[in-house]
């Protein structure tokens, strides 16, 4: 897999039409296929966007590499991918934007011209959240609770918008170090730890915030990633689940007076920017979150 630039990734397509995808576990609710329809049909255009659920299929994981050949063949224009394929993805993919490269993970594949270009717009859909949603947000010590590809592109969001130190922490402890050794060479002037999962009760006493990037919380995983009693009101919480909007995570946070943050714009923003990468249409982001919150009720 080789790298390629932005510039080469935003190459633009005259169809009119497009055939999309998004494959992962537990999809079936997903907001993101009604999103890119009506976006398409906002611009003239028509989009048909399928969900691929592996749970469903009786599918591992696994399969995503599979899964994203035949796409290819049967003339998918692009893929979003999902918990938990977007590390998996990675060796059917010809050529990889920088940013996913230095992530390990890829959560939106564009067929073009013979080849599947691997990008990640979850880090930077994260960066763009934050800005709007929490603009003073202290970020000298953030915990971010998973290493996997949501958890990859928090961190770097994190990284990338001035975190000082941020220390993921996973149940797979190997996926956090690696992680972190990762992110820590590619940002020289902050740190990038591993956390013991055992201790992160230590851990956000010193947080200024904490994200949870796991699926706990989500509609099939329900439940709260950490215990009530460790959230102050004096950090910050986020949660990039969006199914449900107010997780249990959030609606404990705001009884303790922390601020928080919710998962549905980055849902959108990732969506957004996936449907311009796939398509080669200039979305509206904003229209496109109207939309979304018309969905939810």
């Amino acid at each position: 897999m080789n790298t390629v630039t932005a510039e080469a990734a935003k190459a633009r397509t005259s169809s009119d039409s497009y055939l999309v995808g998004l494959i992962g576990t537990g999809v079936g609710p997903s907001l993101t296929p009604p999103m890119h329809e009506r976006e398409a049909a906002e611009l003239g255009h028509r989009l048909i966007y399928r969900t691929i659920d592996l749970a469903e299929l009786d599918l591992a994981p696994e399969s995503v590499v599979d899964l994203v050949g035949a796409a290819r063949h049967l003339g998918f224009n692009g893929l979003n991918i999902t918990h938990p394929c977007k590390q998996l993805v990675l060796p059917v993919l010809d050529h990889l934007t920088p940013e996913a490269a230095t992530l390990g993970a890829v959560n939106t594949v564009v067929f073009r011209s013979g080849t599947a270009v691997g990008h990640n717009t979850d880090w930077s859909a994260f960066a763009r959240c934050l800005e709007r949603g929490l603009p003073d947000a202290p970020l000298d010590r953030v915990v971010v609770l998973g290493a996997g590809g949501a958890g990859a592109a928090v961190v770097y969001a994190l990284l990338a918008s001035g975190a000082r130190e941020v220390t993921v922490v996973d149940t797979q402890r190997e996926r956090a170090r690696d992680l972190a050794g990762r992110m820590d060479g590619h940002f020289p002037r902050a740190r990038c730890l591993a956390g013991d999962p055992a201790g992160v009760g230590v851990l956000l006493a010193a947080a200024d915030g904490m994200v949870n990037a796991t699926p706990t919380g989500m509609a099939h995983h329900p439940g709260i990633p950490v215990p009530a009693e460790l959230l102050r009101a004096s950090m910050w919480v986020s949660d990039i689940v969006y199914r449900p909007l107010r997780t249990e995570l959030l609606l404990r946070a705001r009884e303790r007076g922390c601020p928080t943050l919710e998962g549905g714009e980055m849902a959108v923003f990732q969506a957004s920017q996936a449907f311009g990468l796939i398509t080669g249409l200039e979305p509206d982001s904003g229209r496109m979150l109207a939309h979304f919150h018309t969905l939810l009720t």
